[in-house]
């Protein structure tokens, strides 16, 4: 399955794949907004795979609360790799970097830096969803 959403994730404009048996999830959001939403929805089948472009540790506790089974990134943070395996999920990763930045490459992402200090997956929720609001309230640069 973890070959599959590689695949779609690869031939597709895709940030993000899910896959199990016929089931599948593709978004072009960015960022954490596509695992929000299924969370939201509650719409995502346990012990999936997935594919992602960029994966930091604000998204790496949104995969550990959806219960991804294996998850292969382009791009990973260390803190999101530390994650994931102390919740026992499969990684593969093209590049392993210190920590995400931001958009425009002039700090870390405000994500990645809202769950820095976390350790628990329904407290960086609490976290992720308030830097969200505080994003969404921001003025435009």
């Amino acid at each position: 399955m973890i070959e599959q959403a590689k695949k779609i994730l690869r031939e597709n404009p895709y940030t993000c794949v899910f896959v199990k048996d016929d089931w599948c999830f593709t978004s072009i959001d960015r960022g954490v907004a596509p695992l929000l939403q299924c969370l939201e929805q509650n719409n995502v089948p346990s012990g999936f795979c997935a594919a992602d472009k960029v994966v930091g540790k604000a998204a790496a506790f949104l995969y550990v609360l959806l219960k991804v089974d294996t998850l292969y990134t382009d791009v990973i943070s260390e803190p999101a790799l530390i994650v994931l395996k102390k919740y026992n999920i499969k990684v593969e990763a093209g590049e392993v970097v210190k920590a995400i930045r931001n958009r425009t490459d002039t700090g870390y992402c405000p994500m990645e830096t809202a769950v820095w200090e976390i350790d628990n997956p329904e407290e960086a929720l609490e976290a992720i969803i308030k830097q969200r609001e505080l994003l969404r309230k921001a003025p435009a640069e």
